[in-house]
This record gives structure tokens, sequence and C-alpha cells, in this order.
């Protein structure tokens, strides 16, 4: 069961994404959104989505970097073992508790208003329960890694990671002896890989780069009055 969830279940989850995404926007490009509720409830709405996203995009890069870039370049470049855990650790930490209050807010919003609830899908409030889950779980691994700083546990991750990505036959017998709450970290998020395709998460990979510096979300004109002159 190990082999099967750290050493073949990555690949699943890669290809459903991949392929998963290619033909969502193929087949069903009107679905391709992130499906705003802003007109209800905007200030919960604003400070959760600010929260949230910053927080998820820190870890995102942070994982991405991490765990992709080989270690010899850190290494190379003077970064020991131990200092680039305190560092997963700190920022991480900040980020992962950032995003964590941002999809609080966000998920009790939803759950809560009857208004928003009842225009939300089953995936709407699953994909969001399980970034929370997710998040849980990261923060949880702070206190495994704090046991020991020497950054040893880290680089097995790295090497798993690395081998996954080359084919590598024995990556999932790099992480066997890892702690549970980090399995559980590594197959939740594969899993929201493999469902990505099927949530509002999609509009991710079509976010265009004046996204960053737009100056606010939909832009929504009031309702002009009567005896107002049209533009």
């Amino acid at each position: 069961m190990h082999n099967f969830l750290f050493g073949i279940y990555p690949y699943i989850a890669l290809v459903v994404l991949i392929v998963g995404s290619a033909v969502r926007y193929e087949r069903d490009p009107f679905t391709w959104k992130s499906s705003s509720s802003q007109l209800l409830r905007r200030r919960q709405l604003v400070w959760g989505s600010i929260l949230f996203h910053v927080g998820v995009l820190i870890i995102f890069f942070g994982h991405l970097v991490g765990l992709l870039t080989p270690i010899w370049i850190f290494d190379a470049i003077g970064i020991s073992h131990g200092a680039k855990q305190l560092l997963a650790i700190i920022a991480g930490g900040i980020a992962g508790v950032m995003a964590l209050i941002g999809g609080l807010m966000l998920f009790h919003r939803r759950w809560t208003d009857p208004r928003i609830r009842v225009h939300s899908s089953f995936w709407d409030i699953a994909i969001l329960a399980l970034l929370l889950a997710q998040l849980v779980l990261g923060l949880g691994t702070i206190f495994v890694s704090m046991q020991h700083l020497d950054g040893h546990e880290m680089t097995t991750f790295m090497s798993w990671a690395l081998g996954i990505f080359t084919f590598d036959p024995d990556a999932a017998s790099y992480i066997a002896g890892a702690a549970l709450v980090f399995k559980l970290h590594l197959f939740l998020g594969l899993t929201i890989f493999l469902v990505f395709p099927f949530t509002r998460l999609v509009h991710m990979l079509s976010v265009p780069l004046r996204y960053l510096w737009r100056p606010g979300y939909q832009v929504v004109r009031s309702r002009r009055r009567h005896n107002e002159p049209a533009e």
C-alpha cells in the first residue's frame, strides 16, 4: 500500500490533473471560472480572500522550489540542510496560519450564508474543506520538524519528489520511515491534484499576469436612476 500511495498514486494524480484540465478547457470552457460571489458579504470575502490567497501562493511556490530543486544546488550555494528546514518552518508556518485564517473565513461565509450556499456546488465546499484540512496537516508537520532541525527529513522528501519526476522506481522507499502526519499531508496534496480539474481551482491555470495588480474584484456598476441620462 505504501508503494502504491507514494510510488504509483502520484502519477495517477498528475495525469488526471493534466489530462482532466485540458479536456475541461476544451469541452466546457464556460465552466472555467471562479464563480465570484463578491456581492454577498463583501468585507468578509475581501479579508478572507487576501489572507488565503497570499498564504497559499507562498506555500505553493515554497513547496515547488523546496522540493524540486536538486539538493546539490543548495549545497553549492552554501545553504545547509538545517537552515533550509528552519526557513521552511518559519516562512511556511506564517503563510500557513495566514491561509488557514483566511480559508476559515471563506468557509464560514460560504457555509453559513444561505444565499451563498444555495449557489455553491458540492465541489465549491468540498475543495475548500480539503484545502483547510491540508493546511492543518501542513502546520502539524511543523511540530514534528521542530524535534530534529538537522534537515535530514526534509532531504528525504526532496529525494522523493525528484524521484517521482525522474521516474525513480525506488522513490516511495525514500519516505518509508517518515512520520504519519507527513504521509497524510502528501496523500491529501496528491488527492487535491486529482480532483483539481473538477473544481473552481482550474481558473488558477489561466490567470493573466495583470491579475496581480488589478485595482479590485469585479467592476460592478450601480443601477442607473430613471431620471438620470444614459452615458
